[in-house]
């Protein structure tokens, strides 16, 4: 708790949202405590300005250093497995997250966790959606933008917590109460080091802090082979006998609940998160039936398959969420039957394309248009794709450039898809900008695409 670590030597590393939400709840409850921060310069002057007597602001950071702390509260984009982390844990430095802390203060009832590869920030938007829409008063924060230290202290205490949980963050929490693990893809291979501590680290969740209930992807094989703590039951999702789809149709066991046809939400996948939130009010004992009809009025989220609208015969869509080749596939079967150019890479984290060229053999769009770090070497993969499936490839240095090709390749008709398939830094400071950027360069209003609804308690 906050409270233990009163007289300790304390530091926090990494001054973004998260460190910043961390020497607030520092600052609320030991007002007095020595606290050193770690941060960048453009970020020290922020916190020179303060005026705390009991801050020290360093902008270099080494294992000596960390290692001169006990406890040292980091952000969830700093790995523990490599230096100058890991060289301090050795000396017995202990590092915990903004997540960790919150659990530790906040062990309640009816806290649900999502994770996954992809679709954590929907399914967790979802439940919120359908629990307040029942007239419940729900919490949304974590990794979806709202960093938990932020709802440290709320009155009166929300009825439900939905928390999204990267992988970074799915080893701190401690015993929630239902669990929702959507599916597995390689991704943050830097930070984990290999694919098999990924799984590992996100399925720690289940393992680990032994849920009462883990509502799982019975789709997904790692998680059908999962072994599951004897204190938690498991409730599957895309099986027949819980909640799934059957062509367009949403049914529970063997029960009919509604088509989804007309739902806010594109892309068969969509339609499973809708069936993974929906398992996931069950797990907490409430009637989910009448419930699904309230997906009708879900606001879908930005960057993620988000129909910016049209110019000139052409339809642009913003799916900068997109950090895996999967999720770029799945991109693409929401436009299919459609003329697309797709726009493809970025940050390259050594992520196998082979799946994705395969699927370019077969089921082609008109055009991919590669970007960014490991733009390349996705050129390089798909040239022999497009000689045999006769779609159009080309390579782009920059947004405005991927953009003019891609009008070139489409002629006034069909679909501009921005969905990467990889991570936005360095170029980007995260994926918000770089959907941003797309929407300003082809002529849409930034401001206006961003925001995440119903962040906070309602």
């Amino acid at each position: 708790m906050l409270s233990d670590l009163e007289g300790l030597k304390v530091a926090i590393w990494g001054y973004g949202r998260e460190g910043r939400a961390a020497l607030a709840a520092l600052r609320w409850r030991l007002p007095r405590q020595p606290i050193t921060v770690f941060c960048s310069d453009s970020e020290a002057d922020a916190l020179a300005a303060m005026e705390d007597p009991n801050l020290t602001i360093e902008t270099t950071v080494d294992g000596p250093q960390l290692a001169a702390f006990e406890v040292v509260i980091k952000s969830p984009g700093i790995s523990p497995y490599t230096s100058p982390a890991a060289d301090a844990a050795m000396s017995g430095t202990r590092f915990v997250g903004g997540t960790g802390l919150w659990f530790a203060e906040n062990q309640l009832e009816r806290t649900i966790c999502v994770t996954g590869t992809k679709g954590k920030s929907t399914v967790t938007s979802l439940i919120v959606h359908l629990l307040r829409s029942a007239g419940h008063r729900t919490a949304l924060a974590g990794n979806i933008g709202l960093p938990l230290l932020e709802l440290l202290d709320v009155e009166p205490t929300p009825e439900y917590w939905a928390i999204e949980l990267s992988s970074y963050q799915t080893r701190e929490a401690i015993r929630p109460d239902v669990v929702v693990v959507l599916n597995f893809f390689p991704e943050h291979l830097d930070w984990h080091g290999t694919e098999a501590r990924y799984f590992q680290d996100k399925l720690a969740l289940v393992t680990e802090a032994a849920p009462r209930v883990a509502v799982l992807n019975a789709a997904d094989p790692r998680l059908v082979g999962l072994s599951v703590p004897d204190t938690t039951r498991v409730l599957w999702f895309n099986h027949e006998d819980g909640w799934h789809l059957r062509d367009t149709e949403l049914y529970r066991g063997n029960q009919l609940v509604m088509d989804t046809r007309k739902l806010p939400l594109p892309g068969r996948h969509n339609r499973i998160n809708l069936c993974a939130a929906l398992a996931a009010v069950e797990a907490l004992g409430l009637y989910a039936v009448p419930m699904a009809a309230h997906a009708m009025h879900f606001r879908p989220l930005p960057h993620r398959l988000q129909l910016l609208g049209a110019r000139d015969g052409i339809e642009f869509v913003n799916d900068s969420i997109s950090t895996t080749p999967h999720a770029s596939l799945a991109a693409l079967d929401c436009h299919k039957g459609r003329h697309v150019a797709i726009l493809v890479g970025g940050y390259d984290r050594g992520v196998d394309w082979g799946v994705f060229a395969d699927r370019m053999v077969v089921d082609p769009p008109k055009a991919v248009i590669t970007m960014g770090q490991n733009g390349p070497r996705i050129f390089e993969r798909l040239k022999q794709a497009a000689v045999n499936s006769h779609f159009a490839l080309a390579e782009a240095a920059e947004m405005e450039d991927a953009l003019r090709i891609a009008r070139e390749k489409l002629e006034n008709e069909g679909v501009i898809l921005l969905s990467p398939g990889a991570p936005s830094f360095p170029r980007y400071k995260d994926y918000v900008e770089r959907g941003r950027h797309f929407a300003k360069a082809a002529g849409f209003d930034p401001e206006q695409i961003s925001s995440i609804p119903g962040l906070g308690v309602a």
